[in-house]
């Protein structure tokens, strides 16, 4: 008799237990219903000016450590697609925004002309760019990747070549691809 009622209530106890487990999942599944359908509003509406920017990013050396790293930039998408390349050396030759980083390209230098020749872009500098530090092997090899990454993130760009007043220099006469 003992044992019949262990049973019953064991029994009872079992039957609960899932009752209330298949109303617990009922319940959080119709929560995330609720979730899915709830529409999303932005804060603040989006302004024509933001849609037409967009992130690039540019290279320069940390001041610390003189590794390349890279600095986010918003720019006007528009005037990005006219000159690209142009665009984005220009932004190296101003420097950086951030206080950690320190620009590389030597002042007054200026970009005579960039081309794109299948995947090679070619940029012509002022003779100011071989202004940079020549004792320093690692200031040439910063300069030329902080000018190469910056521009391969382009997806037409692989290789670049750079040329002094239109012609090739002997500091800068190979094609370089980004490291």
């Amino acid at each position: 008799m003992k044992n019949k009622k262990i049973i019953l209530l064991f029994i009872i106890l079992l039957i609960c237990i899932f009752v209330i487990g298949f109303f617990a999942i009922k319940y959080v599944k119709n929560m995330k219903e609720d979730e899915i359908e709830e529409e999303y509003t932005p804060e603040e509406e989006i302004s024509e000016e933001q849609l037409r920017e967009t992130i690039v990013s540019l290279y320069f050396p940390d001041k610390e450590t003189n590794m390349l790293k890279p600095e986010a930039r918003l720019v006007n998408v528009k005037e990005l697609i006219q000159s690209p390349y142009n665009m984005l050396v220009e932004l190296l030759i101003g420097g950086p925004k951030n206080e950690k980083l320190t620009s590389i390209i030597p002042e007054n230098t200026k970009l005579i002309n960039s081309s794109l020749e299948g995947e090679c872009l070619t940029l012509d500098f002022s003779s100011e760019l071989l202004n940079y530090n020549k004792e320093d092997s690692k200031q040439k090899e910063n300069l030329i990747n902080s000018i190469v990454n910056t521009v391969t993130e382009l997806n037409e760009v692989n290789k670049v070549k750079i040329l002094i007043n239109g012609e090739v220099n002997e500091d800068f006469n190979d094609e370089y691809i980004r490291k």
